[in-house]
C-alpha cells in the first residue's frame, strides 16, 4: 500500500509560475496541495507585488478548488514585519501537520536560499517544483498547455509600460526585448492567470487601464462583467 501524500501549502502570487507549480504538483504522487498562501496589501486589498484585486484572487482560488491562507500586510511593510507575519503562518502550518511549502521560483539563487534559510528554522520543507526549467521552454509550454494570463505589473526600467495588461502569449514572447526573461523572473513583469489546466474553469477578467504607481506600471484588471460597463482604452 502506498503511503499517504504529504500535505503542503503553495505560495500563490496569482501569476503564471505559481499556477504552473500547482499544475505540476498535482501530477505528482508525493504531494497534496491543501491550500494557497498569498500575501495581501491590507490597505489597498490587493495581492502584494502583482497588484490585482483581492476579489480576483478569491475567484482564482475557487477555480483551483482550494482554500486561501491570506497574510495581510501593512502598507508600507518592513521586512521585519513581513517575516513576523510569515512566521505565524509557518507556526499554523506546523500545528496543522503540514509537510512543507512549495514555491514557484525558477532560477534566482538568492531568493531560493532565503526561503530555505527561513524554513530551516521550522519542520517545514521547501519545495521548488518548477526550479531549473529553462524559461524560454517553460513560457511556451505554459501557453501551449492552455494557460492564459495577463501582465498585471511591469517594471518600466526593464520593459515599456505599454506591456501592462497584455496577454501572456506567443506574440508577447516575440515582442519582449532580448534583455527581458521570457517568464519575467527578474521582476520585469508579473501576471494574473485566468485560465489553464490547474483551474476547473476560466476566471472572467478584462483589462481596463494602466496606472503608474510607485515606479511601476499596473494594469487594472476587473471582472469581465464589470469591465464591460466601464469605458477604457484599447489594449
Amino acid at each position: 500500500m502506498s503511503s499517504a501524500k504529504k500535505k503542503i501549502l503553495l505560495s500563490w502570487s496569482g501569476g503564471k509560475d505559481s499556477a504552473w507549480a500547482l499544475h505540476l504538483l498535482r501530477q505528482q504522487q508525493e504531494y497534496d496541495v491543501v491550500a494557497l498562501l498569498t500575501t495581501i496589501n491590507e490597505h489597498f486589498q490587493r495581492v502584494a507585488m502583482h497588484g490585482f484585486r483581492e476579489a480576483l484572487l478569491d475567484e482564482q482560488a475557487a477555480a483551483a478548488g482550494l482554500p486561501l491562507w491570506k497574510v495581510p500586510l501593512p502598507w508600507p511593510c518592513s521586512n521585519a514585519e513581513y517575516e513576523t507575519r510569515m512566521e505565524r503562518i509557518c507556526q499554523r502550518a506546523v500545528a496543522e501537520g503540514l509537510h512543507g511549502i512549495a514555491f514557484g521560483d525558477l532560477f534566482l539563487e538568492d531568493i531560493r536560499a532565503y526561503r530555505i534559510e527561513k524554513l530551516a528554522k521550522t519542520p517545514l520543507q521547501p519545495i521548488f517544483p518548477v526550479w531549473g526549467i529553462p524559461t524560454d521552454q517553460l513560457a511556451r509550454q505554459m501557453i501551449v498547455s492552455g494557460l492564459r494570463a495577463r501582465l498585471t505589473c511591469v517594471d518600466p526600467r526593464c520593459l515599456d509600460a505599454s506591456f501592462a495588461g497584455r496577454e501572456f502569449d506567443e506574440q508577447l514572447l516575440q515582442d519582449l526585448p532580448a534583455s527581458v526573461d521570457p517568464c519575467g523572473e527578474r521582476g520585469e513583469f508579473h501576471s494574473f492567470v485566468y485560465a489553464g489546466p490547474m483551474f476547473t474553469g476560466a476566471v472572467p477578467v478584462a483589462y481596463s487601464h494602466t496606472v503608474l504607481r510607485d515606479g511601476f506600471a499596473y494594469a487594472e484588471l476587473l471582472p469581465e462583467a464589470t469591465a464591460a460597463t466601464i469605458p477604457h482604452p484599447a489594449q
